[in-house]
């Protein structure tokens, strides 16, 4: 499946996966429930998950104070998929 077709589980599982990866979260799973403090995600690690996450999907994530306010996984999660949706809208419509 390419990248551009993915929809809701299979994309939230992605993304999931890219935070795992570009913010070092080794030795557990990480759920949607889980504080990115906890998990030792910092300000540098967001950088380089928002790098991944324009690389695979071609979506630029701006760092703005939804993207600030965001605490756990899940809330990034949602803030990410937000953009990505409205980044598909738009090519659509164009």
């Amino acid at each position: 499946m390419a990248e551009g077709s993915e929809k809701g589980e299979d994309l939230r599982r992605s993304l999931l996966a890219i935070v795992a990866e570009e913010g070092m979260v080794k030795d557990r799973t990480i759920g949607v429930d889980d504080q990115l403090a906890d998990l030792g995600i910092e300000s540098a690690d967001f950088v380089m998950i928002l790098m991944a996450i324009e690389e695979k999907f071609g979506v630029y994530v701006p760092v703005d104070e939804s993207l600030t306010e965001a605490k756990t996984v899940g809330a990034l999660l949602d803030v990410v998929v937000a953009h990505i949706e409205e980044h598909r809208r738009q090519q659509v419509a164009s």
